[in-house]
């Protein structure tokens, strides 16, 4: 059997071996760790120094790779979070042992939830600590990888200088491979320390391997969906990460069938085709169109909490589901489950759909999203939501059509998941607090040339207020709105609904705008008035920027109830 060209590993040279023979002096493990990055492609690394990891931390100084170092390792894996978004490239997080590595798991947890490749390679305390017993070093956990299994995709171990390159390898590999996610590789201090004779690490192979679909269910798929009378399409992030905008469109329109986009997805589908439902997945009106259908075709969605509004969409017609993780596949609902990477399943689709050439079906679908949308607007309407409404429109009117945005958990947030034209990045995966800022700062640094909007509440800024240091010393071109209301505003409105009355969620809070120009940062206090004028002026600034918006605003009235059928 005759092996393909592409794995033939490369005959080195007389001049290359005796590079290899006489690798530089002054090498160690930390050595091997920056190489085989560079080796991978990386260009860029977050972190956060610590005892334990310093031979990592060293070797950076005889790299080319970037550094960009945050105050928090949390912070510091939402930065590299957001740079594998944006860029589909693994972003490489460096962390100490113990409270440095703990510090970083719920970033990984919203990176694993939004399938986000970040690779973070921990230290850990020295070999002969390994194994039973508890020997007193600092830092020391009993057994640190458990604290990482129940998060990241794939733990590997490193317990030798000649297993780090492969260790990096098979983690990256895992990272880009779909559904992409976060990776942990763990390195004893002992072994980044000690000096390594072994040569220098050049190409290194981690391509990922390709989650292509089975045939006999795409020609399934391909069949019902070309016979379906009335089909829809629900699009989720995992269309936006295997970058399949352009096919899925290509077949809505082949197909006539509306578009929904989860809040995870938003960017997969234009905002303003005719048809484009656009994101309203709260919205009774939605939920009740989707359940009509008679095929319901869901790509790269798992259909949790948010994106079957609240778990009361009960399609009536056939659900096909396309999606890369094996676990999400038919968790939520019974469908034709299809594991795959979106832009392979959807590519196959398009070669075996037969277009719907009525055009009288095309019309109707399209009147049937003018309908749908008009009644979600009416009902949003009828909520005297007026503030809320125009404080999303200034965002939007300030914003640069190229610069991404970075939303934390908070209430104008949630009108953005529903409201806002095309794509946008939030911490909605897990839902932890302090995504927003950190995680733009990570943006700006895959991308100086064009501002970065990051949005939080008062309460999630407080996670985050150390990180205007680090905008600071890279200078990152990061303009961060904070909407303050005084309080954790989302929590203050489930409980005064729930109880009439709220404990725990009002916040004593400092002067934000001060405490940014202590930072050297400039800030302004805004009003909705002059919100749009103020955040231009900050985006069209170098360097960072800080608007404080103090304004109390609302969440809309959700109909997550079925009406009376």
């Amino acid at each position: 059997m005759t092996h393909d060209h592409h794995h033939e590993i490369p005959r080195y040279t007389p001049e290359q071996t005796a590079e290899a023979l006489n690798p530089p002096a002054g090498r160690n493990g930390g050595d091997l760790v920056v190489e085989t990055l560079h080796g991978l492609g990386a260009t860029t690394v977050f972190g956060l120094p610590g005892q334990h990891a310093l031979g990592m931390f060293d070797a950076l100084r005889r790299s080319d790779l970037e550094y960009v170092g945050l105050r928090v390792e949390n912070n510091a894996g939402f930065a590299a979070d957001a740079y594998g978004r944006v860029t589909g490239e693994v972003a490489p997080l460096l962390l100490s042992t113990g409270p440095g590595a703990l510090t970083s798991l719920a970033a990984l947890q919203e990176a694993a939830a939004g399938s986000s490749p970040v690779l973070a390679i921990s230290s850990q305390i020295p070999s002969a600590g390994l194994g039973g017993g508890r020997h007193g070093y600092l830092h020391e956990l009993a057994d640190q990888q458990a604290s990482f299994r129940d998060i990241v995709k794939s733990v590997h171990l490193v317990r030798t200088a000649s297993q780090i390159p492969s260790a990096i390898a098979a983690a990256w590999e895992s990272a880009l491979t779909a559904p992409h996610g976060p990776v942990w590789v763990e390195i004893p201090q002992d072994v980044l320390l000690k000096e390594t004779t072994l040569p220098l690490v050049t190409a290194v192979d981690a391509t990922p391997r390709e989650l292509l679909p089975r045939p006999e269910l795409i020609a399934v798929a391909a069949h019902t969906l070309s016979h379906a009378e009335r089909p829809v399409i629900i699009a989720g992030g995992g269309v936006v990460r295997a970058d399949a905008a352009g096919k899925l469109r290509t077949l809505a329109e082949k197909l006539a069938a509306p578009v929904v986009t989860t809040f995870g997805g938003k960017g997969a589908f234009p905002w303003e085709h005719p048809l484009s439902l656009q994101s309203w997945l709260e919205d009774r009106h939605t939920t009740d169109f989707l359940e009509d259908a008679d095929v319901v075709l869901v790509v790269g969605s798992g259909l949790g909490e948010l994106s079957s509004n609240y778990y009361t969409f009960r399609p009536r017609g056939r659900v096909i589901q396309i999606e890369a993780d094996l676990g999400k596949l038919e968790s939520n609902l019974p469908a034709l489950g299809i594991h795959a990477d979106a832009r392979e399943a959807l590519s196959a689709l398009l070669e075996s759909v037969t277009e719907r050439s009525d055009p009288a079906a095309a019309e109707s679908a399209r009147d049937a999203v003018r309908t749908v949308l008009a009644k979600v607007r009416e009902r949003i309407g009828a909520q005297d939501l007026e503030l809320e409404q125009r404080v999303l429109a200034a965002v939007r009117d300030a914003l640069p059509v190229t610069s991404p945005s970075f939303w934390d958990m908070t209430i104008l947030a949630y009108w953005a998941w529903s409201a806002w034209p095309g794509a946008m990045h939030s911490g909605q995966g897990a839902g932890g607090l302090g995504y927003g800022f950190p995680a733009a700062l990570g943006a700006a640094a895959a991308d100086r040339t064009k501002p970065v909007l990051a949005v939080s509440g008062d309460g999630g800024a407080m996670y985050s207020i150390a990180e205007l240091a680090t905008a600071r010393q890279y200078d990152l071109p990061v303009t961060w709105l904070i909407v303050d209301d005084g309080g954790y505003g989302i929590l203050r409105e489930y409980m005064t609904d729930a109880y009439g009355q709220t404990t725990g969620t009002e916040l004593a809070r400092p002067d934000f705008v001060a405490l940014a120009e202590s930072f050297g940062v400039p800030a302004v206090r805004t009003s909705p008035e002059s919100l749009r004028e103020d955040l231009s002026k900050a985006l069209a600034s170098p360097g960072p920027s800080v608007v404080v918006l103090p304004a109390l605003l609302k969440l809309f009235a959700p109909t997550h109830l079925p009406a009376a059928r």
